[in-house]
């Protein structure tokens, strides 16, 4: 019998959680604080956000591009796994999560290393191609517009290059047929967009693992960018 996607089991997330011990003292500091000033509880889990910064360590990235912010906790995983002197373009719509994440980026050590952008990303992203290619690109944004920021991603990185997506699961609202929230629609058409793409000229390559969501699961899609 083949194995299931994933297990949901909290007490297998708190052994993996202990075991791995993946959030130190400045992530945890910058979740308390993101908290304290009245920012979502919805950073990546301490987990994913290990797996960003090995995912990050593996590709040598130099030059990365994130499209959420919120209080900085990813970006400063992304951030650790880059090369010496590595760049982060974080693109935040909030201005005042924009604070908190460049307050945190500044006691993490990466003030002068993260270049946080304010508006509404798909405005942004444009003129982030004078910058480019990038080496990964981190979506972690409103997810009715996931479709859009994975075909800007695409626009902003070369063959090589990591395209990773976060919530793609939605807890498992996604195969909920009658579910018609934007979000999990967004998170369809972004699958859908996968599907068409690898049965047509494949510009991609990808899979998505499990992680850890807010109800128990949920899940990141690695994107390869293969050559034209």
């Amino acid at each position: 019998m083949n194995k299931a996607f994933g297990n949901d089991d909290p007490r297998l997330s708190a052994y993996i959680g202990a075991v791995y011990a993946p959030e130190d003292a400045v992530l945890a500091e910058i979740r308390t604080r993101s908290i304290a000033a009245g920012l979502p509880d919805i950073q990546v889990a301490a987990l994913d956000g290990r797996h960003l910064e090995l995912l990050t360590r593996l590709l040598g990235a130099r030059r990365a591009v994130e499209i959420g912010t919120l209080g900085g906790y990813s970006g400063v995983c992304i951030l650790r796994g880059m090369a010496e002197g590595g760049q982060l373009h974080s693109l935040e719509l909030a201005p005042h999560h924009a604070e908190v994440a460049r307050e945190s980026f500044r006691r993490a050590g990466f003030a002068t290393r993260a270049r946080v952008h304010v508006g509404a990303a798909l405005e942004v992203l444009p003129g982030l191609a004078a910058e480019g290619p990038f080496d990964l690109v981190f979506i972690d944004a409103d997810k009715k517009s996931t479709p859009e920021y994975f075909e800007w991603a695409l626009e902003l990185t070369r063959p090589g290059s990591v395209i990773v997506t976060d919530n793609v699961i939605r807890d498992g609202a996604l195969i909920d047929t009658g579910n018609q929230d934007p979000t999990v629609l967004g998170g369809r058409r972004f699958h859908e967009l996968l599907a068409a793409d690898r049965l047509g000229d494949a510009r991609v390559s990808a899979t998505t693992i499990q992680t850890v969501g807010s109800k128990g699961y949920d899940g990141f899609t690695l994107a390869l960018v293969l050559p034209a």
